[in-house]
């Protein structure tokens, strides 16, 4: 059997000679042929400069140059088009995906009938506060919306058949989020705790706001639910604005009102104004996604390959 590894790496030039040290350690005392596919993602660094010194010494590394920046998700994407094995891993070169855990992962497979072993975090030791927060509630907000469940803290890093790899491929959606197309294929998985692991070298690529975006990404991406839920508050709000008119109309006839309320008049233009802006809002995210879709645009460019 082969064995695939995937390694989608931006701005990692101080991350990969250690990554590859360490991954070296397991691969070799495996029992299988293996590839590793690193993709560069448009680095602004050493990072191809770097994997082809790692190249010239180990023939079984290929390397994807992509002619920009594209994102994680794309260098997934690519990678798994580009791997020949019979299992497949993704991980990361910033060593938050431990290789030790690569021989259990394979056993899981190979022994226990499992298509899939996928990784999560137990903690979330060296984050910030706000960000393990908002995470957390990213987690439980989707699993509560989405037609598919997200394990909370689950990470990229997981192992797959190639029966599995084959149903990723064959979504050819241009928007994707990766930890949602994971789960909704189905196939039987297993999920390995272990322990948050920071950073070897360098510095994160997520920001508070790129996670925010690939957040917006995911509950886009597999549910419709806040379309459901503009429609409920045009319903509230109308309901609201009838029973309204009603009273100012009887209030009107009984005691009269000379005078017209200005504040409650703001009030409730102000309030119907925001759920308008709301609502065009949410379905303005929904109408940008078939656009991009229906442009048909590739999720990447390959500039060159090693």
């Amino acid at each position: 059997m082969k064995l695939s590894i995937i390694v989608p790496s931006y701005n990692e030039e101080k991350s990969l000679p250690i990554f590859y040290e360490e991954l070296s350690k397991v691969l070799d005392n495996l029992d299988y042929t293996h590839e590793v596919i690193f993709v560069n993602d448009g680095s602004k660094d050493k990072t191809l400069e770097i994997l082809n010194q790692l190249k010239s010494i180990d023939e079984r590394i290929t390397i994807i140059d992509f002619s920009r920046n594209f994102g994680k998700e794309a260098g997934i994407l690519a990678g798994l088009r580009e791997s020949s094995g019979d299992l497949i891993a993704i991980m990361d070169a910033d060593l938050q995906d431990p290789p030790y855990l690569l021989p259990k992962m394979i056993d899981e497979i190979t022994q226990n009938g499992f298509d899939s072993v996928a990784t999560y975090r137990v903690d979330r030791k060296g984050e910030p506060p706000i960000r393990s927060y908002f995470a957390r509630k990213f987690y439980q907000l989707i699993n509560r919306v989405s037609e598919v469940e997200i394990v909370d803290g689950a990470r990229d890093y997981r192992l797959m058949t190639r029966t599995m790899v084959d149903a990723i491929l064959s979504l050819s959606e241009y928007h994707r989020f990766s930890k949602g197309i994971f789960a909704w294929v189905g196939f039987k998985i297993k999920y390995l705790a272990f322990e948050n692991v920071e950073r070897i070298a360098g510095e994160t690529k997520w920001n508070f706001w790129k996670l925010f975006k690939y957040a917006i990404e995911g509950i886009v991406a597999f549910t419709t639910v806040p379309l459901r839920i503009s429609m409920m508050f045009g319903i509230l709000v109308s309901i609201m604005t009838f029973v309204y008119m009603v009273y100012v109309v009887i209030k009107a006839l009984l005691f009269g009102d000379p005078v017209a309320g200005y504040p409650s008049m703001m009030t409730i233009i102000l309030f119907l104004g925001g759920i308008q802006l709301l609502s065009i809002g949410v379905l303005g995210e929904y109408l940008s996604k078939t656009y991009m879709e229906v442009k048909n645009r590739p999720n990447y460019i390959i500039k060159r390959k090693y």
